[in-house]
């Protein structure tokens, strides 16, 4: 049913000529809306900056000056569940401000990694190499249909259960607008300034998933074709040589791509490590003391959201781990006992290098996998285990 919309989320057949930037075709269209990106065309260019510069402007920095001044001028008429549930909202949202300047400012960074895919591409000749990239392609742009499903969907939901009570869902400052009086105008706004943000923080958390996807992708054919290699009989030592050196050339490209983006998920994966707990924990705390049914349901739709920042990319994480342990074992069992001694000088060569896991890091400080991502998920039960031994939530009941 999805596919009749989005295309581009189930793996073309063969005839179609697929490369491995296709997997950020729907990521890239949206970040041409946010003005992230660069134009070709000279004429635009100018009002597309200024398209950019006007849409960043409003959503990463106007925006979140207007949910301060609003618990400012608004405090004593928050009540608890209204005041946590725009809380955890704002806090996750000053995160997004740093993850969308690292995402912006890592654009060059995104090009350069896509040229070296575009090299890594030449080397999948065979259909079964073509059917596994097309499938990829696929995956990388599922995960952003099925992120901007659920990251809309709570969006939607928790601004539909504040208006069937007869309130506004963030409470956001709106300069000229009362927001007593043009009730359904106010709560209009709300929704789409708060739709916007959420979306510009949904490219920054697929934009990770999809390219380390990718970089997957190629190691898991690098591991097939180190399978093979010394597997044919009717070429000869300098032509099993060749495929050898052109394996390490596939290495020698995947690090280049991984190198190029390094520094940009380093930073917002590290935003998100430190943020993950403390809004777990305030939503938690929400759930548990302070909301209805739909607010509550609204909630817990968020906190998934939440999880789905960090956890799947950190799973990838570790399955890269794995299959650069892999590469080295699949290079040591292929058929080389038989070869010459300049092939095996090469192997030794490449074999010391292939032991060299690839292991992403947030700051350059935790390493970005499933151990790392569940301690700081850990915070935030140790939120809410704070808050119920000092009873501190009745005495806001």
């Amino acid at each position: 049913m999805l596919s009749k919309f989005f295309p581009r989320i189930k793996a073309l057949p063969l005839t179609e000529r697929i490369q491995s930037r296709d997997a950020f075709v729907y990521l890239d269209r949206y970040q041409k809306i946010f003005g992230w990106a660069a134009t070709d065309d000279r004429k635009w260019r100018i009002p597309y900056a200024l398209w950019g510069i006007c849409i960043n402007l409003l959503l990463i920095f106007l925006l979140p000056i207007s949910m301060l001044v609003s618990y400012i001028q608004m405090f004593k008429s928050f009540t608890a569940g209204e005041f946590l549930s725009s809380l955890e909202i704002t806090v996750n949202m000053y995160g997004c401000v740093l993850k969308c300047l690292y995402t912006i400012w890592g654009y060059k960074g995104f090009q350069a990694s896509r040229k070296v895919l575009d090299h890594l591409d030449l080397r999948c000749t065979s259909d079964e190499e073509r059917s596994s990239v097309h499938r990829c392609v696929a995956l990388g742009n599922m995960c952003f249909v099925f992120y901007h499903i659920l990251f809309s969907g709570f969006v939607v939901g928790n601004w539909t259960a504040y208006i069937l009570m007869g309130k506004h869902a963030w409470l956001m400052y709106l300069p000229g607008l009362d927001a007593e009086r043009n009730y359904f105008a106010s709560s209009l706004c709300e929704l789409l300034l708060m739709g916007g943000v959420v979306t510009m923080e949904q490219c920054t958390d697929v934009s990770p998933l999809a390219h380390m996807l990718m970089a997957r992708c190629h190691i898991t054919l690098l591991k097939d074709r180190l399978s093979k290699l010394r597997s044919d009989p009717n070429k000869n030592e300098e032509q099993h040589h060749e495929e050898l050196r052109k394996c390490i050339q596939d290495h020698r490209l995947i690090l280049e791509y991984v190198n190029k983006l390094r520094p940009i998920f380093s930073g917002t994966i590290f935003v998100q490590f430190l943020l993950i707990g403390i809004v777990l924990g305030l939503s938690m705390i929400n759930v548990m003391f302070f909301s209805t049914f739909w607010t509550g349901l609204a909630t817990v739709c968020f906190m998934f959201d939440v999880c789905l920042q960090t956890f799947p990319f950190c799973y990838v994480c570790n399955m890269i781990i794995e299959d650069c342990r892999e590469l080295s074992e699949r290079l040591f069992q292929s058929n080389w006992l038989a070869a010459s001694r300049k092939y095996k000088s090469t192997l030794i060569y490449f074999l010391h290098n292939l032991q060299q896991p690839i292991v992403l890091t947030a700051g350059g400080v935790f390493p970005i996998c499933m151990q790392t991502n569940l301690s700081m998920v850990k915070l935030a039960f140790s939120v809410v285990t704070l808050i119920k031994q000092f009873n501190l939530a009745e005495k806001f009941q």
